[in-house]
């Protein structure tokens, strides 16, 4: 891989041990890769931030770090809700080191936004062609398959080493030839809603690593797209898709495998899970956005739920929104911030979850040892409310 000399300078430690270090994470994946160079990118988002997941000795790495990052840099949901972790449960050892890890980024010059969603927050974090270095799966492909933007699925360490130098590899899917989709799913029905976390459930499974081009008889909305997305992310390992009609549009085509996916495989999903009653139901797999905040406030209008609800989303959209939030928890829901169902050690102590999300149906029993059954955001708040 060529590097400029102001690179080479790095490499050799002329701006310090933390600089070297990022740039023999970054030019080892490079040669790893076949990367031509080094290129600049717009924005990081980092994971690897949840106690949970990186214990004392990811605790221990980040401690030790210092420097600055060099591009927008936004941290991933962390292990609980910074302001409400004790009346949630964790524990004051858990906080402490949650915070510890917090703060050690927030030294980087990382905002600690908490959020896999932070293309709420900030529209200038990706534009169309813009390269990225982002980590959290939902994220990635929301960058990729939405903005237009173009970004690989980056591990923690990867993306703070690029943001810390502001540039990373070029190669995956910062190339147009891997951006190219290989195989088409067509969808049979009209889809709405959690049907499109329902088709990335079982589509995510078919394409593995692959770029799917879908064929929808409906459009999707941009939250439905994010569902689709995450779903598939979690399920398999789709990073880019297309929607035929939709943009962004790819700029070539090579369909090596032709699929159906039928509207009754999409309803099985909501019927094969339901094997467990939830003892707690989880919204917000990525993170809520504005426009389903709002939905759930209508949905939950003069109703009192009996099952422990959360809901997630940004530390900023519900600090921007209080009446919404006030909507929601009036009804007895809670609105949870800066982690998620996935991350937080909480949820652990429940058996049964109940998720609008086809991520969270794909990771919760595995990542969490909890059962999932999959809803509609209505049925979610009917089994809420009806118990």
């Amino acid at each position: 891989m060529h590097l400029t000399p102001s690179e080479e300078l790095l490499l050799d430690g002329e701006d310090g041990y933390v600089a070297q270090k990022a740039m023999e994470i970054l030019t080892t994946l490079g040669d790893i890769y076949d990367a031509d160079r080094l290129i600049p990118i717009r924005s990081a988002q980092i994971a690897g931030v949840s106690y949970k997941t990186i214990g004392d000795a990811g605790l221990e790495w980040i401690s030790d770090l210092a420097g600055t990052v060099k591009v927008p840099s936004i941290l991933n949901p962390a292990g609980m809700d910074r302001l409400r972790w004790e009346e949630l449960g964790i524990s004051e050892e858990f906080a402490e080191k949650q915070e510890q890890i917090i703060h050690a980024y927030e030294r980087l010059g990382v905002a600690a936004w908490c959020t896999c969603t932070p293309y709420y927050l900030r529209d200038d974090l990706s534009r169309a062609g813009d390269h990225l270095a982002w980590s959290e799966s939902s994220a990635v492909s929301y960058a990729n398959s939405i903005m237009g933007s173009r970004t690989n699925r980056e591990g923690g360490p990867s993306a703070l080493a690029a943001a810390l130098i502001g540039k990373t590899p070029n190669y995956g899917y910062h190339l147009d030839e891997n951006r190219i989709p290989t195989i088409e799913i067509h969808v049979e029905g009209r889809l709405s809603g959690t049907d499109y976390g329902a088709l990335g459930y079982l589509a995510g499974a078919i394409a593995g690593d692959r770029v799917p081009l879908f064929q929808l008889e409906s459009v999707p909305s941009n939250d439905e797209r994010k569902a689709l997305g995450a779903a598939m992310a979690a399920s398999g390992a789709v990073a880019l898709y297309y929607v035929k009609g939709v943009p962004p549009h790819p700029v070539a085509c090579d369909i090596r495998e032709r699929i159906t996916i039928e509207h009754r495989e999409i309803a099985e999903v909501y019927a094969h899970t339901g094997r467990c009653d939830p003892d707690i139901i989880a919204l917000g797999c990525p993170h809520c956005s504005v426009a389903e905040l709002t939905e759930l406030r209508d949905l939950l209008r003069d109703k009192t739920v009996e099952t422990e609800f959360w809901v997630c989303t940004s530390r900023k959209l519900r600090d921007q929104h209080p009446n919404l939030v006030a909507g929601i928890e009036s009804s007895g829901a809670k609105v949870i911030c800066d982690t998620c169902m996935v991350v937080s050690p909480i949820c652990e102590r429940y058996g049964c979850m109940m998720v609008s999300s086809g991520k969270a149906l794909a990771y919760v029993p595995h990542m969490c040892g909890v059962d999932a059954v999959f809803g509609s955001v209505e049925e979610c708040v009917r089994a809420a409310v009806s118990r």
